[in-house]
């Protein structure tokens, strides 16, 4: 299970509170895995670069078609100006017809608790996955 390891920028900013993302996403087949795992990597690039990021974190599981993420942000608004801001929103955008499932957990943590422990974030995903 190929694992990123929770990165945070040098100069991530200081801040008390911190807004928390993860994601299970699960792709529709093992033919589109490959196209997924490069795209992720373009995308980890950009993330480890936007402003108001904390830390961030990525676990691969190919042979499940599975891709799991957790990331924190000094607020809200700089997760969604990264969601929305190239190459991650076409990158989005391009996946949507190869993707089976996805979750999302957001939730705030004491800045001081970073960084994130991965078996309390997988938890909240399993928890949101089996609540839908």
């Amino acid at each position: 299970m190929p694992t990123l390891p929770w990165t945070a920028p040098k100069d991530a900013p200081a801040v008390e509170e911190a807004y928390v993302m993860a994601s299970r996403l699960e792709v529709a087949s093992l033919r589109a895995v490959p196209r997924f795992f490069l795209r992720s990597l373009v995308a980890w690039r950009q993330v480890k670069a936007a402003p108001g990021l904390l830390g961030a974190s990525m676990v691969a599981e190919p042979l499940k078609r599975t891709f799991w993420t957790l990331s924190a942000w000094d607020g809200r608004s700089s997760l969604y100006e990264y969601a929305r801001t190239e190459p991650h929103a076409g990158i989005m955008r391009g996946l949507r017809p190869v993707m089976r499932r996805t979750t999302f957990v957001t939730w705030t943590v004491p800045a001081g608790e970073l960084p994130l422990d991965w078996a309390a974030a997988r938890a909240r995903l399993l928890e949101e996955l089996a609540a839908a």
